[in-house]
């Protein structure tokens, strides 16, 4: 007998194939039956809604949500069963529990804490909160550079460069799918191309990959193209670029330019991917993006604080407003909040991305998806963290036709698990992971804005994580079935 029958479904089964109607049956949390299937104890009738492989968020930073907000109701709400972490090179490991847990990321991981310093460790410590969805971690490069040489502005010295490549090939001896970088974040700024090769090589031999928040993504984004295709070459290493966009007004247009260069790396047969979020703003630490000796005041007109625990008045306003408000210059307003106490805390968001350019991201043709949120729940967060998944099925798919729903599904489920290691998920096929999303084609849709942007998504019906029933009528079951993934390997088992 079957654990759970779903019932005249329209099944997408995440290859890109045609969709079809029919019964499938989950036992022991795996797909046990595809179409003629016996009894359940459980079952629940499908019929005028589509049937696909759960979700995978490419691109997250759910590092620390894991351990603050187990039920991640905020992914599950979007049908999202799995998520890739430790991205732009901030990772929840390796940690230094003498240390500031936070430093390393700069608050970008809100909710780490010490009691664990590597991946196995931290493996643990979220299985014991039982997390609702599954975690696939990367290893990143600023956590490890800070944990190693703090904030030199320097190359590292032949000891250190050890003691980084260790950090590294541990947490991918315990099964971390890759490395990742954040050359627009300090510390890793301050590291040159040939350190950078150097540590995506110690990944190599485990066959995974190097992911990358590119040195720029405006003005010298094509630079930065080209030194991501230098390490990914030079390192043997499949190389994937996160959030690809064309930052800044001046700059939009350039993803054409771009994708030619991934284009035409591609054709060599170097293995390079792509990811993006479907929205015109991006987000992130604030006092990353200004120089405090010379403000940048054309950025700063375009910018609206998400988390700001200087000025939690501030959160949810553009700048310019708050400026006019107070009667004070902009460049006085940005200089206050980020020199205030906490202030480098300051997460914001800043409208800087075209449309058009989002638009001829989603035609490449494996462009895959990651939602790039920051969970940070107190504030007034980018509408991403809670949208980016229905928004791709609702408004590219249904409202703008821009790709077909069987493709989107391709992208975002079978796509992103053979690219990231995600062992028997990603397709809808007999004995594989049960991670499912049931949704209706004709209702899915983002309702999280600016504005609210912690609403939940509309027309996702039922959501299951390695089988179990995870979340129905827009409520999280308390499931707790998610996993701890290992890169192309069996997912890690607490003692």
């Amino acid at each position: 007998m079957n654990d759970f029958n779903i019932r005249n479904a329209t099944i997408i089964d995440g290859s890109g194939g045609p969709a079809k109607q029919t019964d499938l049956g989950i036992k022991d949390c795996r797909i046990a039956e595809i179409g003629q299937v016996g009894s359940a104890d459980s079952e629940l009738d499908a019929a005028g809604n589509c049937l696909a492989p759960g979700l995978i968020d490419t691109h997250a930073h759910d590092d620390g949500a894991f351990l603050k907000h187990p039920d991640m109701t905020f992914k599950l709400s979007q049908g999202v069963t799995t998520v890739v972490n430790g991205n732009c090179g901030f990772s929840a490991i390796p940690l230094d529990n003498n240390g500031d847990v936070s430093k390393g990321s700069g608050g970008i991981l809100a909710g780490i804490e010490s009691g664990f310093t590597d991946l196995e460790g931290y493996f643990s410590a979220v299985l014991a909160r039982k997390p609702a969805i599954n975690n696939m971690m990367l290893v990143g490069h600023n956590t490890v550079r800070s944990l190693v040489m703090g904030s030199q502005r320097r190359a590292p010295s032949s000891k250190e460069l050890s003691a980084m490549v260790d950090h590294v090939d541990r947490a991918m001896e315990q099964g971390a799918c890759g490395f990742s970088t954040g050359l627009i974040y300090r510390p890793g700024r301050y590291s040159e191309t040939e350190e950078i090769i150097e540590l995506a090589r110690v990944a190599q031999p485990y066959g995974g990959l190097y992911t990358t928040h590119m040195r720029n993504e405006g003005d010298r984004l094509l630079e930065a193209i080209d030194e991501t295709l230098k390490i990914g070459k030079e390192a043997n290493i499949h190389a994937h670029i996160s959030h690809h966009k064309a930052a800044g007004k001046q700059n939009w247009g350039k993803v054409k330019s771009s994708l030619e260069k991934i284009n035409a790396a591609l054709a060599t047969g170097q293995q390079i991917s792509l990811d993006v979020y479907p929205y015109t703003a991006g987000s992130g630490r604030m006092i990353e993006y200004f120089n405090l000796d010379n403000i940048n005041r054309q950025l700063a007109e375009v910018i609206r604080l998400a988390s700001c625990p200087a000025f939690r008045e501030y959160e949810g306003r553009m700048l310019k407003d708050i400026a006019t408000e107070k009667g004070i210059d902009i460049v006085h307003l940005v200089h206050e909040i980020l020199t205030s106490p906490k202030g480098d805390r300051t997460i914001c968001i800043q409208f800087i991305i075209d449309e058009t350019d989002i638009e001829t991201n989603l035609r490449w043709q494996d462009m895959m998806v990651g939602s790039d949120g920051i969970p940070d729940l107190n504030g007034s967060p980018h509408p991403r963290l809670f949208g980016t998944f229905p928004r791709i099925l609702g408004h590219y798919v249904r409202d703008k036709q821009l790709l077909s729903l069987t493709d989107a599904v391709r992208r975002m489920t079978s796509l992103a698990a053979s690219t990231f290691g995600l062992n028997q998920r990603g397709l809808i096929k007999q004995g594989y992971w049960a991670d499912l999303v049931l949704f209706n084609p004709d209702t899915v849709a983002d309702a999280a804005t600016y504005d609210e942007p912690k609403k939940l998504a509309t027309g996702i019906e039922a959501v299951f994580v390695n089988g179990k029933l995870a979340y129905r009528n827009g409520e999280y079951t308390q499931s707790g079935s998610g996993q701890m993934l290992r890169y192309k390997r069996e997912s890690y088992k607490a003692l």
